[in-house]
Order: C-alpha cells, then sequence, then structure tokens
C-alpha cells in the first residue's frame, strides 16, 4: 500500500525523476537474490535428547524469523566426556536421532545443516565412526553427507597431550561437491577443515559460493585464531563463510569458545553470536543473516582473483574417487570402439579400467580416458593427473589378483609409438620371474597382440566380464 501511495503521489506531482528512480529502486528489490539464514550456538552434552530440545528450541525461533535454513554446530548430537562415550552414543543415519532431525525441518520447512553428526559404519575392523555433515532439505531428505576429512592427531609427551581423534573416527574420502540449496552453492567442511585453504579453494573452484565449517573450537584456538580463519577463507575464497559454533563449558575437561558467525564476501562480520567468557559457562542463540548472490557476483567481477591465478605455473587438482558402474550406461566409448560396462571393474570421472579382449600376458588390462582424446598432450592437468593415479590402482589391483610384485605399464603415445587405438590410454600387464626369455621381449608382443592377423582368439564376453568382477573387490 505504502509503495502505491508513493508512486500516486508522484505521478500526481508530474515528478518524472522521482518515478525513474522509484522504478529503479522496485526493480532492484524485485531481482534481489537475497535469502536469509540463521547460525546457531550452543552448549551441547552428553545427554542427546537434552540436545535435541535445544536444537528444536533453535530451530523453532529461527523458523518465526522467516529463515530458510538453519546451520547447527559439530557435535549437535553430542558432546562426550571420553573416547568410549563417543562410540557407545554413535547411532547410524537410520536411526532415532536423525530421524528426528529430519522431522524437524519437515515440520518448520527449512533446510536443516547437521554440522557434527557422529556416524556409525560397519568396517572389517568393526564398528568406526564418522563425524559427518548432514545436509536436509526442507522435505527431510538427506541431501548430501560430507564425513570430516582432516584429523586432529598430536602427540607432545613433554605437555602431556595425546590427542589422536583418528583412533576412533575414520577420515573422509572425499570433497563433496557444492550442494545446490535454496541459498545458493553450497560447500560443507567441519571445523579442523577451514585450517586447510586448499579445501576451500578447490570447493570454491567446484562452484561454491557458501562455505560451511560447523565447529567445535577449544576456547584457546578459538581466542588466537577462529574469527581470522573464517574471514580468510571468505576473503581469499569471495565467499559467503557461514559457521556455527560449540560454547562454554561441556564437562569438566572440554570448553568451546563459541562466536558462531556469517561472514560475507568481503570479509565483514555480518552476524555473530557471544564470545565465550568464564561468567556465562553456557549459551543458547542464533543469528540471523541475509545471503546476497548480487554480491558474490559484484565482488567477483570486481577483484576476479580466480582469472589472474596462474594456472600455467600452478595448479590444485583433486584425486578422483571411484564412481560406481552406472547402470544405465552399457558401454564406454574407445576411439569408435564400444567397450561393454561388464568389463570395466573401476571408472571416475576421467577414466576407467577395464579387461582386454587379447591378453600378452594373464591379467593383461587397459586404462583409458573418458574423453575421447588422441595424445596426452590433449588432455587437461586433471585428466593426466587422474589417468596416471587410475593406472597406479588398477596396478595394484591386477597383481594382488595375479600374485604379481612387478608390472609393465606401457603408454603408446601416436601412430609411430606404436598405438593402433586413437585414444589416450596404458597397458598394464602383471608380470613374473621367467614369463619373458628376454624381458623386453614383451613389447615384441605387445606391438602385435591386437593385429588381424594375430592367431590368439578373442576372448569372449562372459570371460572378461568374470575378470572384472574378480577385479572389483580389489578397490
Amino acid at each position: 500500500m505504502n509503495s502505491y501511495l508513493l508512486l500516486h503521489n508522484s505521478i500526481k506531482r508530474r515528478n518524472y525523476f522521482k518515478i525513474f528512480q522509484f522504478a529503479r529502486c522496485l526493480s532492484k528489490i524485485m531481482s534481489s537474490e537475497t535469502c536469509k539464514i540463521a547460525v546457531c550456538q550452543f552448549t551441547a552434552t552428553n545427554v542427546k535428547a537434552d540436545n535435541f530440545k535445544i536444537v528444536q528450541q533453535l530451530v523453532s525461533e529461527a523458523s518465526q524469523k522467516n529463515v530458510q535454513m538453519v546451520f547447527l554446530p559439530e557435535a549437535c548430537d553430542y558432546m562426550a566426556r571420553n573416547k568410549d562415550e563417543i562410540k557407545n552414543l554413535a547411532e547410524t543415519f537410520s536411526g532415532d536421532l536423525m530421524t528426528k532431525y529430519r522431522e524437524l525441518a519437515q515440520k518448520y520447512n527449512v533446510w536443516l545443516s547437521i554440522g557434527g553428526f557422529h556416524e556409525v559404519v560397519e568396517t572389517k575392523d568393526g564398528q568406526k565412526l564418522y563425524n559427518s555433515h548432514v545436509l536436509l532439505d526442507q522435505q527431510g531428505e538427506i541431501k548430501a553427507v560430507y564425513r570430516k576429512m582432516h584429523l586432529f592427531d598430536v602427540s607432545l609427551p613433554e605437555k602431556n597431550i595425546n590427542l589422536k581423534e583418528s583412533s576412533y573416527v575414520l577420515p573422509g574420502p572425499e570433497v563433496v561437491p557444492p550442494v545446490d540449496s535454496p541459498i545458493g552453492p553450497l560447500g560443507l567442511g567441519v571445523c579442523y577443515d577451514i585450517r586447510f585453504p586448499e579445501f576451500s579453494i578447490i570447493l570454491r573452484k567446484m562452484g561454491a559460493s557458501i562455505l560451511t565449517f560447523p565447529s567445535a573450537f577449544t576456547n584457546t584456538t578459538g581466542q588466537a585464531h577462529w574469527e581470522i580463519l573464517l574471514r580468510a577463507r571468505a576473503i581469499e575464497n569471495q565467499c559467503y563463510v557461514i559457521a556455527a559454533a560449540q560454547y562454554g563449558c561441556h564437562n569438566t575437561s572440554r570448553t568451546s569458545f563459541g562466536h558462531a558467525m556469517v561472514v560475507d564476501p568481503w570479509g565483514k562480520i555480518i552476524a555473530e553470536c557471544p564470545k565465550y567468557i568464564p561468567e556465562i559457562p553456557s549459551d543458547q542463540s542464533i543469528a540471523i543473516a541475509d545471503i546476497d548472490m548480487n554480491l558474490i557476483t559484484q565482488i567477483r567481477q570486481e577483484m576476479p582473483v580466480f582469472q589472474h591465478r596462474r594456472n600455467d605455473i600452478y595448479k590444485l587438482i583433486t584425486i578422483n574417487n571411484e564412481l560406481p558402474l552406472q547402470n544405465n550406461k552399457n558401454h564406454y566409448m574407445f576411439a569408435d570402439k564400444e567397450i561393454p560396462i561388464e568389463t570395466v571393474f573401476y571408472s571416475t570421472q576421467y577414466s576407467y579400467a577395464f579387461t582386454n579382449i587379447r591378453c600378452v600376458v594373464p591379467g593383461h588390462v587397459l586404462v583409458s580416458t573418458v574423453r575421447q582424446a588422441k595424445r596426452l598432450e590433449d588432455l587437461t592437468a586433471e585428466e593426466v593427473a587422474d589417468f596416471f593415479q587410475t593406472a597406479i590402482k588398477a596396478q595394484k589391483a591386477v597383481e594382488r589378483a595375479n600374485s604379481s610384485t612387478s608390472s609393465t605399464i606401457c603408454v603408446q603415445d601416436g601412430k609411430d609409438a606404436g598405438q593402433t587405438i586413437s585414444h589416450v590410454h596404458c597397458h598394464i600387464l602383471p608380470r613374473k620371474e621367467g614369463d619373458f626369455q628376454r624381458n623386453d621381449d614383451i613389447y615384441v608382443e605387445l606391438a602385435k597382440h591386437d593385429r588381424d592377423n594375430n592367431p590368439q582368439p578373442i576372448r569372449s564376453l562372459e570371460e572378461m566380464s568374470k575378470e572384472a568382477d574378480l577385479l572389483r573387490k580389489y578397490f
């Protein structure tokens, strides 16, 4: 109504300049990409039911402020007093506590960042834990899980310090790609990850606009480093940084710094909760912030630092983990030849390993790039790194499967080098003592093994698939 009266009066006075100014302002408001979020802190204990009640209260309070996402701290499920308690209180994602979190997101129609959930997993060495950052959408569905990669291990006998997080927590296997969320592309981290700048840079390169570091910083490290680290990650990556936090005295041996905050891409703190002070041993609070995607765009345009990175001199590359073989994919292309999916025993985003139609020695396999490139020089830096990493993993598998301790690994890069298939690939041949009278005779056999006049028959799909099934067990 006020907007209408303003426009009406402007017309009445025929002040066209004011009409123009109003229209610009209204257009800017209508095109705004601002979303409201809540960052939380509280003092968790070893009583899960009490902690969940606090989480309920925080989410309820945040929802009344019309937020789209609520960010909870690391260890929001519980803060244990010792290792045994850490293990005994942990749950799976199908347990009661995660079910309650999912119902909470659905009830209040918000996305929830469960900043640190002690996730039980079964391994060959028994039960282990992941420190998992779980992202729930407003329907309570799990949209992403990031398992903390960097674990804090330090031993200083002279100071009576012996902390070994890896003794009860497994390190996460990968950087999880940013998640499309209501507030923008969200990169997931946990606490100690913030001390590794490469981690944040990789997330930014993957497309993140917002970095999240739910934490439980100690009071000592918090006073010294907390704000500095958060603002540095925001500035160098030109991203919002959202950091929920544990606060205060959890038990007789553990105190957390608090100071949950949101930092904008310019490094400005735009929302924050209190820092720990001894006079207030516990706290339960939220801070509200607007996430403005237009600000990110503006800052990145005005200071395009990622365009100025010298990728010709240095490059940050992630090691790609195995991807599940796609059920809806029947084959990979190897130049103009189809490689049946049944013969592929390992694959990543960039490379795949498969069994061979003719083997120079038992266990002879190939590794190729997913993208059809003729020569090594045609590959990107990421593809080169992944190709050779995949070759090493395939080598280990075929050596174990064939009781070998040596391999010949050969890349024929170009026609004059003996390449008969115009697609980057390498041969991996597990070797054994005496398999050739002269060791280098293997190259003679390799040069003719795929020729049309080779009397050796082509192996059946059944035989190659059976070998691939065996090799998959070694990954």
